[in-house]
């Protein structure tokens, strides 16, 4: 009778079989990484979109009229005025139940506000400081839409307020109306400091324009002049 032998798997074919696991690993890892990135900053622009919905609906009912900024304590933010027109609502105004505010990206998940909008008016096209605005505008009166920001992405910065409720401390600081508050600043400042991000998504943000589109903008393109209503 012939006795066969069972044949285990050498020291060498192990190491090889996890330095080729071990190289696939490092190969697979970035890609699924950049894929995961990617599938985030989708996320925040399908976000943006729906903002933008909500946006349109809030002009038709108000006379084709939208929110801007929001000096001091005075008046209702935009995240509120928008809120009857959106498909998701706070729950005793506490905005951790409301999806659509919030970036995946964002690095602080307790942060509910991840967006911030043009408060921003110019007294002529060679105004290059402009000042706050708590007045609302018509859509009409913006001569290029397709080229002005409304909404994009609200900085991380240790600077930067958390939201969680409506009336929190910095509800009123989710506009952008100063140069300091543009992504290429280095001003880290309560009032002054940056406010649009500069790296969320790659080297840039998410922008949601006045004629209701989004597009992915890179921090050193993002300047004053996307931000005039009137160019």
């Amino acid at each position: 009778m012939v006795v066969h032998k069972r044949r285990g798997f050498t020291l060498i074919e192990i190491l090889v079989v996890i330095a080729v696991i071990t190289l696939l690993m490092g190969i697979l890892m970035p890609a699924l990484q950049r894929v995961r990135k990617q599938a985030k900053a989708v996320v925040c622009q399908n976000n943006l979109r729906q903002i933008g919905m909500g946006a349109g609906f809030y002009a038709e009912q108000y006379n084709m009229y939208i929110p801007r900024g929001l000096d001091n304590n005075i008046g209702t933010a935009w995240f509120q005025l928008f809120m009857p027109f959106l498909s998701q609502r706070p729950v005793d105004n506490d905005y951790r139940s409301v999806e659509i505010y919030r970036c995946p990206s964002y690095p602080n998940k307790r942060q509910t506000i991840c967006y911030v909008i043009n408060g921003w008016e110019f007294s002529s096209e060679n105004d290059m400081v402009g000042t706050e605005t708590i007045e609302p505008t018509r859509v009409i009166d913006c001569t290029r839409r397709a080229y002005t920001i409304y909404l994009t992405d609200n900085e991380d910065g240790q600077w930067r307020q958390i939201i969680s409720k409506a009336g929190d401390e910095g509800y009123n600081r989710c506009d952008v109306w100063n140069p300091g508050h543009l992504p290429v600043s280095e001003t880290g400042d309560l009032n002054m400091g940056r406010r649009v991000a500069r790296e969320r998504h790659a080297k840039g943000a998410n922008c949601l324009f006045l004629d209701w589109h989004v597009e992915w903008m890179a921090s050193e393109e993002n300047t004053i002049d996307l931000w005039r209503f009137k160019k």
